[in-house]
């Protein structure tokens, strides 16, 4: 499962629940589901194990943000949104452990109650959780968080819900939802997930409104000083609510968190070198290769760790635009992967740090690989007539240019792939033999630091005949542009979880093509690939699921919807002392909301 999707531009929301599984004879109180088995937490947990239970709290955590906003709305496709707010000013339902795929536990719910055969699921509100106004929070207000989620929020709720029949308050702290037959194994499990506001204040206020008002909301931050678009602070509630239960207890320990909006990443990196904040993702090779030497580093107050990630690797690459005529063709878009020479990158550009990406489930076991075999080509052969050939002739490989004169041999390959697809080169310029129209598409980016990485691209495209413009243009006007699909290609990121489940409808299904704010950003239309998607939410148990994933990723790959880029093995971190992390980090993301200010250190 995967949440907080609108920003996924910026940054990855990386939600962990997937396709619930429980003892079919049970429906007494619970405090967690898993996907498997029982949870890792038993009823009595006091706290996560990668928690320090007594960190202190204090402080102030300052960290970057990219581009702009102008909204504290990010549940509307109107404006755009000021990053944390969903996490720090709201609370929900469930929340998810950072060290156990698959598995959530109470958080606004004290315990969870559901139907042996999964048609229902109660969730049992905590009486002293309240709103930030002293308000308690009540079951009319959880009926009222759903229903406009589903009906004036962003498409991505009313997809991921729609198995919901029934919503009704049974008391004041009695919330059940009944699902409707289509309901998959997972629904059961992130119906917990969304953020539920207060029913008389956002009446009051409008929850269409799209701009700088604070929001009411229950969570452990609300908002404080900021500047619209420049800087943005939250300030952590005295005495709240909700600092004490077990999925809380070790965590959100600044008394403070600020973020500083920056459009261009390297001056973003020189404000980190200067202490202008403390934290800092690194996603520039170059940055980490040679840029850790200033004094600070070399003084011992900054340090540097590289973070196993046991989550799929995001797909990163160069995505087509499938709406486009252009790149309708499936030949021509897998002619023009034999342009991208990712060996020549690695080693000039990004000091071979990085792997290339030949999965969109990369560095898991979801990841296809070689001919397909067993469960999963018993699948794909029901659909041999409508898939190219080589998904059961060929392992999927992308081009390499290891050995000598390899891009000249890609190239080649290249023009004869485009030939085949009804183009030819006249006067050094490829135009459509029927149309006599040259090639000639544009690549939107919404940073300056990639028209560096992406010219070897655009230098090999030329070498074909083709002409790709950059246009690069501000957070604000890519966004828009690419929620309305007005693009013909950009670099972008598809993450993944190691459970996947409903979110792949929204990334691939037929009818999200024209979904305004969606996100089948590349407009897939295709009927295998909406039924393998069903396939993959109603797997039945962990293997099933493994092998649909396996097909599902491997007819997405013949389909070269997008030219795979690279990945690192975990996420690059440094920061300023006195942060400090527990001795113990969680497998599955970075949870930063358990690091803490040291005041040893500080003293």
């Amino acid at each position: 499962m995967l949440s907080f999707l609108k920003c996924l531009f910026f940054s990855l929301g990386l939600g962990v629940v997937s396709f619930f599984a429980i003892a079919e004879d049970s429906s007494e109180p619970l405090q967690g589901v898993a996907i498997y088995g029982d949870v890792k937490y038993p009823k009595d947990f006091k706290h996560f194990d990668y928690v320090n239970p007594q960190a202190p709290k204090g402080g102030i955590l300052r960290r970057e943000a990219a581009g702009t906003f102008d909204s504290f709305n990010p549940f509307v496709i109107k404006g755009q949104a000021a990053v944390g707010i969903q996490e720090l000013v709201y609370a929900s339902l469930t929340a998810h452990s950072y060290d156990e795929p698959g598995s959530c536990y109470g958080y606004l719910a004290e315990s969870i109650e559901i139907s042996p055969d999964r048609t229902w699921i109660i969730f049992n509100l905590r009486s002293e959780a309240t709103f930030h106004d002293g308000t308690p929070i009540r079951a009319e207000d959880v009926l009222y968080s759903f229903n406009m989620l589903i009906t004036k929020g962003v498409p991505f709720y009313k997809g991921y819900y729609k198995a919901v029949r029934k919503i009704e308050a049974l008391n004041d702290l009695k919330v059940k939802f009944t699902l409707d037959s289509s309901a998959s194994r997972e629904l059961a499990v992130i119906l917990g997930q969304f953020p539920v506001f207060s029913k008389s204040f956002t009446e009051k206020y409008g929850f269409e409104k799209s701009d700088l008002s604070p929001p009411l909301g229950s969570g452990p931050y609300k908002i404080g000083d900021f500047k619209a678009g420049k800087y943005l602070t939250y300030d952590r509630i005295k005495n709240w609510w909700g600092e004490k239960i077990p999925v809380n207890r070790g965590r959100y320990n600044f008394d403070h968190m600020r973020f500083d909006y920056f459009r261009d990443p390297n001056i973003a990196f020189e404000a980190f070198k200067s202490h202008s904040f403390d934290f800092h993702i690194e996603n520039v090779a170059k940055n980490w290769a040679t840029g850790y030497d200033f004094p600070a580093f070399k003084e011992g107050k900054v340090f540097r760790e590289e973070t196993i990630d046991r989550e799929p690797a995001p797909m990163q690459g160069f995505l087509y635009n499938t709406r486009r005529p252009l790149f309708q063709d499936r030949k021509v878009r897998e002619a023009l992967a034999y342009a991208l020479d990712f060996e020549w990158m690695n080693q000039h550009l990004f000091h071979n740090a990085y792997r290339r990406t030949q999965s969109y489930f990369q560095r898991s076991d979801l990841a296809s690989s070689g001919l397909p075999q067993g469960e999963e080509l018993k699948i794909l052969e029901s659909y041999r007539d409508q898939l190219p050939p080589e998904v059961f002739s060929n392992p999927f490989v992308l081009p390499s240019t290891n050995k000598p004169s390899s891009l000249r041999l890609n190239l080649e390959k290249a023009k004869q792939i485009l030939k085949e697809a009804g183009w030819q080169v006249q006067k050094n310029i490829l135009v459509n033999v029927k149309t006599g129209k040259p090639f000639v598409f544009e690549i939107l980016l919404g940073q300056p630091s990639l028209e560096r990485i992406i010219q070897g691209l655009i230098n090999n495209l030329k070498r074909l005949g083709i002409e790709a413009r950059v246009r690069t243009v501000d957070s604000a006007q890519y966004l828009q542009r690419v929620e309305n699909y007005d693009f013909d290609m950009i670099s972008a990121v598809i993450p993944q979880s190691s459970t996947p489940g409903n979110e792949q409808r929204e990334f691939w299904l037929s009818s999200q093509v024209n979904i305004v704010g969606g996100f089948n950003w590349a407009g897939v239309k295709s009927p295998v690939v909406d039924q393998l998607v069903n396939l993959v939410i109603d797997a039945p148990d962990r293997e099933s699921l493994n092998q649909r994933v396996h097909a599902l990723d491997r007819v997405l790959l013949w389909g070269y919807y997008v030219i795979p880029g690279w990945h690192i093995i975990g996420t690059r971190v440094a920061y300023w002392l006195p942060l400090k992390h527990p001795a113990t980090l969680p497998s599955y993301g970075i949870d930063l909301m358990c690091w803490w200010m040291d005041r040893e250190t500080t003293s």
